[in-house]
Parts: structure tokens; C-alpha cells; sequence
């Protein structure tokens, strides 16, 4: 009799093992798109960037043979090496959207069904809260602003399905607006931000946040790894839960997240070659970004990286007036001994409305509303003054003569990145450019020239774009270094959000 109930049971888990979907140590695998860089993308990233670090983007990933039952892979696309999104459910039953996972943000967003007016919404996914046999209403508002547009819609919450884990009541906004073209070109339909809930709007708990007070993980602990393999089928993976141990070589540098929002550390010193740069000697601030295609750095620093590579700029008038009229003064203030955040304000060229300050490209400032009372020209002069101090400054740790120092400079104010930030690089020079290196955890983590000169179309139209792009962040969140995507490409990266603490080890 025993028997007869044993084999009506091996039955039915035959029969369930078969309804299952194909995965591996209960992981959800699914195969990714890989598409070519392009320049457009590029422009428009920085614009969502400028946005989403002056006051929200997206990546890729898949394959694991170490992984536990608790953990859980969202594979991702690689669209043109500046957007990596995979697939995520919401709603019983699943309604799947395609969103960027990305670590400079916070809330989760997707079109909704009553999103009538915007004409991005009729090319994408939209959620339709009828379908849902577990949707709750809320009804808030909302609104998220990027550089290239905005999202307003309300909060709902329902289940959301990540990997293979069911995420329950989870908040997230339905998008009723979608105010640009950008959203209607998307190869995403959402958002799914991995900051901390400190820069959520709304204050709307994120999904990985949800995910372990829900017990859903294994580890509090989730980890990227980016496939920068043009060619390669396979676009990365991101795993919550754990790591896949194929994915890097040797241990994971450790730093502890020094400010909860978005995940920011200390960066230490910066070495073009083998030569440091001593800007960030004491400790700078940075963040991982997920969102972020390229390396963004101050406009001094990114101008002498991008010189030593030979990427091309544009001339500042403003910055080749200060070397001709003030350089020799700079010189002598520094070498008196007057410290580098005084001299510009001893030349009087940082004076606004009677009270003195320095921009942030050095390391104090006064309040921006302040700076923006001044002339844009007076405001040119001393953004020029400041930069100029800074390269001197350098140049002296080197025991550079005046002459040499000054003509180094006068070089610098003609290889200034563009505006739109991007600098175009000779592809046939790639093998003679310096080594990178960024300073973490008191190690260095080094790129080569292949990892941070982004190549796009083939042949003749090939262009090759350096991977550092200038970006200044006013103050409070800035002066800030962010590590996208040319980093965590080169690095494979955990963000533990148990120990606040970020983990790089070098990608497999």
C-alpha cells in the first residue's frame, strides 16, 4: 500500500519538476543581446547623469556555476556598451518589463496603463493593475527628473518577480508622464534602482531592501559582473544573494560605504602611467554606478588624464588668459608656501559680491546660490584660476621647473573636454597609451588602455572615444569621481549592504 503512495508521489514531482523553467541551483538563466556603442548613447547618458548626481540609469549580465539555493540571477542586455537591462514580472500573473538595474538610484518605476498622453508609453510595456490579482492600491504622486527628461506617475504596490524569487508588496511607481523622446527610443521599459532608500523618492523602500526583510536572500549582498566583449553573447550577470566564483580571479578588495544614498567610498590616489596626479592623495569621494557608461572625474583631473592619452579637447580662452597673466604670481604663491584653495582668492580672481570662495573643483566652496550671483565671465576666470592651481600644484610634487610647469599648463588649456564631454582618441595610438590607476582600499586597481577607450562602428567609421569624461558635482553631493560601467567592466563588483561596505576583484 506504502508503495502505491510513494509512486503516486514520485509521479506528481515528475510532473512538477517538468512544469518548472529551466534553471540551475535553482537559478533562472536567460540568454542576452549585445549591441555596439554609438555616440548618441553616450551624449544622452551624460545628460541623465547630470541629473541624477546634482541633486537615475542602467546595466548588464548571466552564466553561474557557484551559486546557493538563495541566491538569485537577473541576467541583463548590453545595449551598445551604455545600457545593461534584463527582465523582471510584476503583478499575479508576471506582466515582464525590461528595466535598468541601476545602483545611482533608488525607486522602481514602469509604464503604466493609464499613461495616455505620452507617446513613449504606446512603444513599451505598460502595467495594467486590472490584470493583478495581488495589486494594492496607494495613489501617491510621484516624480523623477533626469537630464533627458522626467517621469511623474503614483504608487501601487504588488508582487514583483526577480530571477526566480517572488518579491511581495513591493512599492514601485506606475509612470503616467513620460516628458521626453529619449524614453520613446529606450530599449528599456523601467527602472529598478540598488541606491539606498535615503535618496528614494517617495521614501519607497527599494526591491533588494524588500528582498531580505522578506528573507529572500541568502547573503545581504548583491554583485555585477559586466561582459565588455563587444562580440560576446552573453551580457553580464547581476546575482542577488551571492557571487559567481567563475566571474573573478583572486579576493575582493573591501571599502565601507562612507555615506548611505547612493554607494559612495574613498577613492585614494589617482597615477596617470606610473606618475601620481596627488589629487586625491587624501581621499576623494566616488561612487559605483551601475547607470554610468563612462568614468567621470573633476574637469583639472579628467583634463590631464585625457592630455596623457592624447584625446582631443577644445582651447579655453579664459584658461590660456590666467597662464599668460597670472602665471608667474601662481607660481610664486605656491612656492611661498600659500596654500592651493588660497591662491586664487590672494589674486583676487574668486571674489564674489565681497566674500571670497573656491569652486569645487579644489575643496571648499560657499553656497551655489551664491556662486550663481557672479558674472559668467568672473565665474570662467576663476574655474580657470583653480584648475591652473591644481595642475601647478601637481607639476611642483614632480620638482618641475617654472617653464616646463607653465607650458604644461598652457597644454592643458587646449586638450579641456568638450561640453558634451566626450573626447575622441586615435585608434592606432591605443597600444602606446599609459595605464590608469585608481587607488581603493590602499591597492591599486589598474586599466589598461583596451579597458578605458570605447571603440564604436568598424573600419574606416571606427571611432574611439576615451572612457573619462569631465563632470563637476556642486557641493553637497560633489566634487565626486563615478565609477560606471568602464570600471565595473574591468572589476567585478559586490555591493554588501549588510556590512555597508563595496568589495572589487578583477573580472574574469
Amino acid at each position: 500500500m506504502w508503495s502505491k503512495y510513494l509512486l503516486v508521489a514520485l509521479c506528481l514531482w515528475t510532473l512538477i519538476c517538468a512544469l518548472l523553467p529551466a534553471s540551475s541551483n535553482g537559478l533562472v538563466r536567460i540568454g542576452l543581446k549585445k549591441r555596439t556603442l554609438d555616440l548618441q548613447t553616450i551624449k544622452a547618458a551624460r545628460a541623465a547623469r547630470e541629473a541624477k548626481f546634482r541633486g537615475t540609469t542602467i546595466r548588464g549580465v548571466i552564466d553561474h556555476n557557484y551559486l546557493g539555493d538563495d541566491e538569485d540571477i537577473v541576467p541583463l542586455e548590453n545595449y551598445m556598451d551604455a545600457q545593461y537591462y534584463g527582465e523582471i514580472g510584476i503583478g499575479s500573473p508576471p506582466q515582464n518589463f525590461t528595466v535598468i538595474f541601476d545602483t545611482g538610484s533608488s525607486n522602481l518605476w514602469v509604464p503604466s496603463a493609464k499613461c495616455y498622453l505620452s507617446i513613449a508609453c504606446y512603444f513599451h510595456t505598460r502595467y495594467k493593475s486590472s490584470k493583478s490579482s495581488t495589486y494594492i492600491a496607494n495613489g501617491k504622486s510621484a516624480q523623477i527628473t533626469y537630464g533627458s527628461g522626467s517621469i511623474s506617475g503614483f504608487f501601487s504596490q504588488d508582487n514583483v518577480l526577480v530571477g526566480d524569487v517572488v518579491v511581495k508588496n513591493q512599492e514601485f511607481i506606475e509612470a503616467t508622464r513620460e516628458g521626453s523622446l529619449t524614453f520613446v527610443l529606450a530599449k528599456f521599459d523601467g527602472l529598478l534602482g540598488l541606491g539606498f532608500q535615503e535618496i528614494s523618492v517617495g521614501n519607497a523602500t527599494p526591491v533588494w531592501s524588500t528582498m531580505a526583510e522578506q528573507g529572500l536572500l541568502d547573503d545581504e549582498v548583491f554583485s555585477f559582473w559586466l561582459n565588455r566583449d563587444a562580440d560576446a553573447e552573453v551580457g553580464g550577470e547581476l546575482v542577488f544573494g551571492g557571487v559567481d566564483k567563475t566571474h573573478y580571479k583572486g579576493k575582493h578588495t573591501y571599502v565601507p560605504v562612507t555615506k548611505k544614498g547612493y554607494w559612495q567610498f574613498n577613492l585614494g590616489d589617482l597615477l596617470i602611467g606610473n606618475q601620481s596626479t596627488g589629487v586625491c592623495e587624501g581621499g576623494c569621494a566616488a561612487v559605483v554606478d551601475s547607470g554610468t557608461s563612462l568614468l567621470t572625474g573633476p574637469t583639472s583631473v579628467v583634463t590631464e588624464v585625457n592630455h596623457a592619452i592624447g584625446a582631443e579637447g577644445v582651447v579655453s580662452t579664459e584658461c590660456k588668459q590666467i597662464v599668460s597673466q597670472y602665471g608667474d604670481l601662481i607660481w610664486n604663491l605656491l612656492i611661498s608656501g600659500v596654500q592651493p584653495d588660497q591662491v586664487c582668492k590672494q589674486l583676487g580672481l574668486c571674489v564674489l559680491n565681497g566674500g571670497q570662495y573656491v569652486s569645487a573643483g579644489i575643496e571648499t566652496v560657499i553656497e551655489r546660490e551664491d556662486r550663481e550671483e557672479s558674472s559668467v565671465g568672473d565665474t570662467a576666470l576663476c574655474t580657470a584660476c583653480e584648475m591652473a592651481v591644481v595642475w601647478a600644484q601637481n607639476q611642483l610634487r614632480q620638482k618641475g621647473t617654472k617653464e616646463r610647469v607653465l607650458q604644461y599648463i598652457d597644454e592643458l588649456c587646449e586638450s579641456l573636454p568638450s561640453p558634451m564631454g566626450e573626447s575622441i582618441i586615435d585608434c592606432n595610438s591605443i597600444s602606446s597609451m599609459p595605464n590608469i590607476t585608481f587607488t581603493i582600499g590602499n591597492k591599486p586597481f589598474v586599466l589598461t588602455p583596451q579597458q578605458y577607450v570605447l571603440k564604436t562602428g568598424q573600419g574606416i567609421t571606427g571611432i574611439c572615444i576615451s572612457g573619462f569624461t569631465a563632470f563637476d558635482i556642486p557641493p553637497p553631493s560633489g566634487p565626486l569621481w563615478i565609477l560606471g560601467d568602464v570600471f565595473m567592466g574591468a572589476y567585478h563588483t559586490i555591493f554588501d549592504f549588510s556590512n555597508l561596505e563595496i568589495g572589487f576583484a578583477e573580472a574574469a
